[in-house]
This record gives C-alpha cells, sequence and structure tokens, in this order.
C-alpha cells in the first residue's frame, strides 16, 4: 500500500510540472500606441492632459527616459519585431504593402520576437495594427490574432481601422458594423488572457490610437473635432486601464511584465505641450520629440516601482530582452543590432550595454516606377548618447551635433565651435560607429505578392458604403482614413 501511494504521488508531482514551469517564466504584455509623443503623457510632464492608467503604471514601474524608436511607423515596426536596424532590413520608409499589392520584406531571411518566444513555449498572440507584410498570408509566429491589416486599394472598406472597423481573424477579413476597433482588440486580448492564464504568454498590442482620422470615441461621442485627439487620448488611457484591471483580476500582475511605449512622436498637427513648450519635433521627424518615447515597465515584485532611468535604449533591443526575460534561445546564426535590457527592467544593472543609439527612416529613401526603391538612396539618421546627438545625411556626413543636456530642442549646431573633450570623445565615438555601417541601406525585396482569394472578392468594389449614423439626433461626418 505504501508503495502505491508512492506511486500515486510521483504521477500527481509529475502532471503538474508543465504548469509549475509555465508560471516561471513572466507573461510580457507589449504595448504600443501610434502616433503619440511625451507631449500628451501626463507622467512625463504633458499640459492638459489626464492619463491616470498610463501614470499608474509608471508611479509603480520603472520609467525611461532615453528609450528610442525609428521617426515613423514601419520601420519602428520591423525593428522591434526583428532586432535590427532598418538599413539592414530595407525597411527605411513606410511600405504600405496591403495597398500596393507588393512585398518588400523576405521573412525567411529574418526571425521576430514572436517566433523567439514560441520556442521557449510561450503562446503568442497580437492585436491592433499590423500594416508590414500581408498578415493573412505570414502571421509572423502569432498563434492567433485580430488586426487590422492596413488599406487594401481595391477594398475601401478596408481603410477603417476605429468606427466600422474592418479586421481580420482566424475566421477572415470582415466589417464590423456600428463597432469601434479599438474595444474589439482589446476585448480579444481580454479572451485571451482568460483562455490562455496557465500559459506562458506573449502579447503584442500595437493600439490603432491615436492616429488619424480624428474621431469621437464610444465615451466621448459629441467631442468637437478640436477635442476629438484628446478624447482618443484619454481612450487609450482608458484601454490600458482595462488591460492591467484584468491582469489584476486573473492573479497574473506579480508574473505580468508590461511595457507601454509609443511607435514614433505625434502626429505635427496635434503636438501637445511639455512645460508649456513644444517639442521641437514630432512624427517623421528627428528631433528627440519625433524619435525618444515614453516607455514605462511594470511589474510588482519583479520591476523597481517608482523608479526613473537613463539608459540608453531603442527598439532593436526589444527582441534580445524578451528572449532574456522569457528564458529564450536565440537562433544560433541570427544577426542582432539590438542589445538585452533586462537587467536594466529587472533593476539588477542602472546602465544598460549601449552606449548609444539610433534612429533612422523617413528620408531620403524613396520608390522608383518600378516600386523598386533607388540603389544609392540612404535613410537619413541620429545617432546620441546621454547627452551629445548627431545628425547624419544621406551622403554619411554629420551636418549637425547638439548638446541634448543644455539644447534639448537642438537648436543650436556646435559644428564648426570649440569643443570640450567630452564633446570631442562622443563626436569621434558617433564618427567610428557610420564606419561600421555600409554606404547605402539594404535593398528591400521586391516580390509582387501572389493573387490571393480576397483579391477577386474585393476587386469590384467601387466605393465603399455610405456609412449609417450612430447618433438619432445627427448623422456624424467622419475623415477618410489615411494609409498609414
Amino acid at each position: 500500500m505504501k508503495w502505491k501511494w508512492t506511486v500515486i504521488v510521483l504521477v500527481t508531482l509529475s502532471c503538474a510540472l508543465p504548469t509549475v514551469q509555465a508560471a516561471d517564466q513572466p507573461n510580457i504584455l507589449f504595448i504600443m500606441v501610434d502616433d503619440l509623443g511625451k507631449d500628451w503623457i501626463n507622467c512625463y510632464g504633458a499640459d492638459g492632459i489626464q492619463t491616470p492608467h498610463i501614470d499608474k503604471l509608471a508611479k509603480s514601474g520603472l520609467t525611461f527616459h532615453n528609450a528610442y524608436s525609428m521617426p515613423q511607423c514601419t520601420p519602428t515596426r520591423v525593428t522591434l519585431l526583428t532586432g535590427q536596424y532598418p538599413w539592414r532590413t530595407g525597411w527605411v520608409n513606410h511600405w504600405d504593402v496591403p495597398r500596393w499589392g507588393v512585398s518588400y520584406f523576405d521573412w525567411k531571411r529574418h526571425t521576430t520576437f514572436a517566433l523567439v518566444m514560441k520556442s521557449a513555449g510561450y503562446t503568442t498572440a497580437i492585436a491592433g495594427k499590423w500594416q508590414i507584410n500581408d498578415f493573412r498570408i505570414e502571421p509572423h509566429g502569432f498563434d492567433d490574432w485580430c488586426v487590422w491589416t492596413g488599406y487594401e486599394g481595391q477594398n475601401p472598406p478596408s481603410g477603417n481601422r476605429y468606427w466600422d472597423p474592418y479586421i481580420h481573424t482566424r475566421q477572415g477579413s470582415k466589417t464590423y458594423k456600428g463597432e469601434f476597433g479599438p474595444d474589439i482588440y482589446c476585448d480579444f486580448l481580454i479572451d485571451f488572457m482568460k483562455s490562455h492564464r496557465n500559459d506562458a504568454m506573449m502579447l503584442y498590442f500595437p493600439m490603432a490610437l491615436t492616429h488619424g482620422p480624428l474621431t469621437h470615441t464610444p465615451t466621448e461621442p459629441d467631442a468637437t473635432r478640436r477635442d476629438r485627439h484628446a478624447a482618443m487620448v484619454r481612450y487609450t488611457d482608458l484601454l490600458v486601464g482595462r488591460l492591467v484591471a484584468v491582469v489584476d483580476e486573473l492573479n497574473l500582475r506579480q508574473r505580468t511584465i508590461i511595457i507601454f511605449t509609443t511607435d514614433n512622436g505625434t502626429s505635427g498637427g496635434h503636438l501637445g505641450t511639455v512645460g508649456g513648450q513644444r517639442p521641437s519635433g514630432g512624427k517623421g521627424k528627428k528631433h528627440e520629440g519625433g524619435v525618444c518615447q515614453p516607455f514605462i515597465v511594470n511589474c510588482p515584485g519583479r520591476i523597481p516601482a517608482g523608479a526613473e532611468t537613463y539608459a540608453l535604449t531603442d527598439f532593436s533591443d526589444l527582441l534580445p530582452t524578451f528572449a532574456e526575460l522569457g528564458d529564450a534561445k536565440l537562433p544560433a546564426n541570427l544577426v542582432l543590432d539590438g542589445k538585452s535590457v533586462a537587467q536594466v527592467i529587472l533593476g539588477k544593472a542602472t546602465n544598460s550595454p549601449r552606449n548609444w543609439i539610433m534612429a533612422l527612416g523617413h528620408g531620403a529613401a524613396r520608390l522608383d516606377a518600378d516600386g523598386v526603391r533607388g540603389v544609392n538612396d540612404y535613410a537619413d539618421r541620429v545617432i546620441r548618447d546621454k547627452r551629445y546627438k548627431v545628425w547624419v545625411e544621406p551622403n554619411r556626413k554629420i551636418s549637425a551635433f547638439y548638446d541634448l543636456q543644455s539644447d534639448p530642442l537642438e537648436h543650436h549646431n556646435l559644428l564648426g565651435s570649440q569643443l570640450s573633450e567630452p564633446a570631442k570623445m562622443s563626436l569621434a565615438k558617433f564618427q567610428d560607429v557610420m564606419k561600421t555601417m555600409p554606404a547605402g541601406d539594404a535593398r528591400p525585396q521586391y516580390r509582387p505578392r501572389k493573387s490571393q482569394p480576397w483579391d477577386k472578392a474585393v476587386g469590384s468594389l467601387k466605393k465603399a458604403p455610405s456609412p449609417k449614423s450612430r447618433s438619432p439626433k445627427k448623422r456624424r461626418t467622419r475623415k477618410k482614413e489615411s494609409p498609414a
């Protein structure tokens, strides 16, 4: 009898091992807002806006002050997925694949953080805005999805990411009439967390908010056009609060690392202020307002609470950071530009492995008549350390040198002036960095996308159906969706 009891106990423990192992790996919830800089986040000093849920993450977590994205949508998204700079992948500008019907990126030559995390036993999901390759053909390592894939030239309804959104799930692509896209994306993630609460989860939430067109939100249906951007920011904060509340409800908070950031600075027409002053540049600009983003990490018990860091990091660091946090092994022959900053995130180091960070894209790159980017094009870029920053032109010449400590708005170019020794050392460092890079950016892969069933289904559409009024009192007009 004693021997039988021992066997039963051993079998029970053996069955429990996978659950225990999953519990040792932290969930990662990566939230990335679209087109929003520090000038709209209250805990970063933004004026005239309240973001209580985001601020609460900062108050009980770790706030970064020197976190670089790329200056616009697609270069940022490819960089964080691959751990490689745009000059290596060729994604130096916004190639709107679903709209143009071509594929500029050969995913067989690159990996994604989703694939890396899956190799460590994570279950992966994405909800929100994709708009790189055609996601319906290549889901890139995500186990489940609820995404706005981007505007398709022959399918006008596909441009909608907000009201009456055109969303792709495992059940296919369709319009969700009368619904608000951000709610659908958020609800999907909540349902996914509830279904996989006992698994290690890698959750990627590239929000559609706050990118144009400006729109009213479910909580502020009567917002005037002037107030709609602020309303969209407030709804962004509300969705962050919803997700955090569900993580708490599922008792997953102490093993869920939540990262909040944005893909680039605020779109130019909607710049906010910090201390009454506008940033010197927003989306598409190489100024700090365009490339230095809010970046907050939170996980009680794992991440320092109420801490701030000036450690350097950029979006190429995300893939190796996720891998270290999740104990995932990187592919043997993978070439990475980024370095893990997990030790900084976990409070075990005050400085990152980076002594410089970079942002590039939206520069000289352009398409020729055949849809192929010119061979000699070279995207503008900026490189900085904790104090100094250079601007690099398409001819690889350093055209500007700034002291961000005394000149945060980058008004006074120090080139040609008498430099201090620290300034000379930084300038020499940046020059050495440029020598490690090729004279031109990687030529994107031009591969006409094969015809798909949905191409035929939408080919006869001439115009989008007229939107229905959402109010019994008056009809609301909506600005046409921007393709980016």
